[in-house]
């Protein structure tokens, strides 16, 4: 298994040295998920981070009605997990969805408390990872009571820059909660300026 691309990763934080990067070796796991597979379930417990290799998740919840709400995507290089249910160890109300066959590392609890105590530089720059998460969806919460529709998809595209032309127009939708349909008139408005 070669985990290059998570050393790559962390190294844009606090660089790991040869020992740390043996240390992470061991505490990763490599796993293949095909299209519409997936990792996380509502009612099931979240029991490991996920680094996103090749391929492009979604996680969403769904309402009493059924209609799902995209809240975050994850494509490579990127991180996606309950964060609340892993650390609670508690059941999530949250799906994580593959929505193209993909590769991720993953990392489990035990693991990575033990990277914690073992090599606090793991401590440091997953702490960095989650206050971006977690900025992230401050802004995100912001644009959806703030912004306007037209607004709310010109920051995903900065968002998301790759991801708009992977991801089909009903999973873009959610994520703003608008309907397919008026995002369809919201992209025919950017592309006639």
């Amino acid at each position: 298994m070669d985990i290059a691309p998570l050393i790559t990763y962390f190294n844009n934080y606090l660089p790991l040295d040869e020992a740390e990067q043996d240390l992470l070796k061991t505490r990763v796991t490599e796993k293949k998920v095909k299209r519409r597979q997936f990792i996380l379930q509502e009612g099931d417990i979240c029991k490991h981070y996920n680094f996103v290799l090749q391929g492009c998740f979604k996680m969403y919840g769904v309402d009493e009605k059924g209609k799902e709400h995209n809240i975050q995507f994850a494509a490579e290089n990127d991180w996606i997990t309950d964060i609340g249910s892993f650390h609670s160890e508690k059941p999530t109300k949250l799906y994580i969805e593959a929505i193209e066959p993909a590769v991720i590392f993953q990392i489990k609890k035990v693991d990575l408390l033990f990277l914690y105590v073992n090599c606090p530089k793991f401590d440091r720059n997953f702490r960095i990872i989650i206050e971006e998460k977690f900025i992230e969806l401050q802004n995100q919460l912001l644009r959806n009571f703030s912004f306007t529709a037209h607004d709310r998809y010109e920051a995903f595209l900065a968002q998301y820059p790759k991801l708009s032309q992977r991801l089909p127009n009903t999973q873009i939708a959610s994520y703003l909660g608008i309907t397919p349909e008026f995002l369809s008139k919201i992209r025919n408005q950017i592309v006639s300026k």
